[in-house]
């Protein structure tokens, strides 16, 4: 794998108080505003939105990685991502993002690995190690018997 990857992303005002953001990786855009607290519009991605998506499906991808790897079998994980933004002198800010994966497993026996592994993809995440806010973790691991498909 090379040492050295490149992404972009063009974001542009499109007209009063609503942008659109483009990947050249993803075929559709993403309209965003500001949040409404700040003069933006509901029912659009913020921002934040972005970011707190970012994180989530950054540990997602992760953590689907390590266990592929590890042949660690789990049957879903759902990863809730909240962050609180407060004022301080110098503006506002994120002050803290909490992950909240949820991993259901088959057998209990599993539920330590399980806990290593969440823990390795949150240290792993490139996301999360680019931000000045580290992501907390609260881990939920859910047994549940794997239902046969088909």
């Amino acid at each position: 794998m090379e040492e050295q990857h490149k992404y972009r992303v063009v974001a542009w005002w499109t007209s009063g108080r609503t942008g659109t953001a483009k990947s050249d990786s993803a075929p559709n855009s993403i309209h965003f505003t500001a949040p409404p607290e700040f003069g933006g519009l509901e029912g659009r991605w913020t921002p934040e939105d972005l970011l707190l998506g970012a994180v989530a499906s950054c540990f997602t991808t992760t953590f689907r990685v390590i266990a592929e790897y590890a042949k660690f079998e789990y049957s879903d994980l759902e990863v809730e991502a909240e962050g609180i933004v407060r004022k301080s002198d110098s503006g506002y800010s994120f002050s803290e993002i909490l992950l909240r994966p949820t991993l259901m497993i088959s057998s209990e026996q599993d539920q330590g690995r399980a806990l290593g592994l969440l823990r390795k993809a949150k240290a792993l995440c490139m996301v999360s190690r680019a931000l000045a806010t580290a992501p907390k973790l609260e881990v939920r691991v859910q047994v549940s018997k794997l239902l046969p498909v088909g």
